[in-house]
């Protein structure tokens, strides 16, 4: 019987390691999969409370001219009800599933990517958070100005599936507008863009702000826009406020080249 060579207990430390890994991934995947149950079987009776919410702009239609939801297959009352006790549940279990997430990626993290990573996700969630709930408050407006193109004697009929699409893709897409500054902020921090470059494509950001808030209020409402857009400017300033901070410290720190 030959001796084992030095390659076959590094080859079954390897299978060890990887099986480790694997079973933490396992138990970290099963523990997000209870808590978005809990969440969604929760979110199925508070969904009744969305869906009053998303009506009350309709109502307001419906005071002028008639206006109201509808459903257009004999389910789609349940499944309009499923969909928002999903949303609610990935939503509200998201603190569970990402501290899982980020608790299997840091052990093969340094300190410094580890510092940036638990500061970039403590800054952006409140920041989208923030986003889609100014989201929120737009929309009501949203759905009021462009059904306002139809007379008083014209009917107005939407979709309950196509209407909550439409709400939650607006309220996400300002919500992620939100967190845009961060990521300006992380590319500083690890020496991608400097403070000066930052502050030098002011034009093209504020521009890029406005393009933005336009296409996420289709309705070209401009007091909508400046909802939106005001907010995002001030955090674009205060990440290159950031920036420059960072960037001053670091070159104390270099000294004199």
């Amino acid at each position: 019987m030959s001796a084992p060579t030095a390659r076959e207990p590094r080859t079954r430390d390897r299978r060890t390691t990887l099986a480790g890994h694997l079973r933490e991934l396992r138990k970290r995947l099963l523990i997000s999969a209870a808590a978005l149950l809990v969440a969604a079987v929760t979110g199925f009776f508070v969904a009744p409370l969305v869906v009053g919410a998303l009506r009350t702009p309709i109502q307001e239609i419906a005071a002028h001219r008639d206006a109201e939801i509808v459903y257009t297959t004999v389910s789609g009352a349940f499944d309009l009800r499923m969909v928002i006790a999903i949303t609610i549940g990935i939503v509200a279990s998201s603190p569970v599933w990402l501290y899982q997430l980020f608790a299997f990626l840091v052990p093969g993290l340094t300190s410094r990517e580890r510092g940036y990573t638990f500061g970039f996700f403590f800054s952006a969630v409140p920041l989208f958070l923030l986003g889609c709930l100014a989201g929120w408050f737009v929309f009501p407006h949203m759905v009021e100005l462009m059904t306002s193109f139809s007379s008083d004697e014209e009917a107005t009929y939407l979709d309950a599936r196509v209407y909550y699409d439409f709400v939650v893709k607006l309220v996400l897409a300002v919500g992620i507008g939100f967190v845009f500054p961060v990521f300006l902020v992380l590319l500083n921090f690890v020496g991608v863009l400097s403070a000066r470059a930052i502050a030098k494509g002011w034009r093209i950001a504020i521009l890029a702000i406005c393009i933005f808030t336009a296409l996420a209020t289709p309705a070209a409402d401009v007091a909508s826009m400046f909802v939106l857009a005001i907010p995002m400017i001030l955090l674009y300033l205060v990440a290159l406020a950031v920036a420059g901070i960072h960037d001053r410290r670091l070159a104390r720190r270099l000294g004199p080249a």
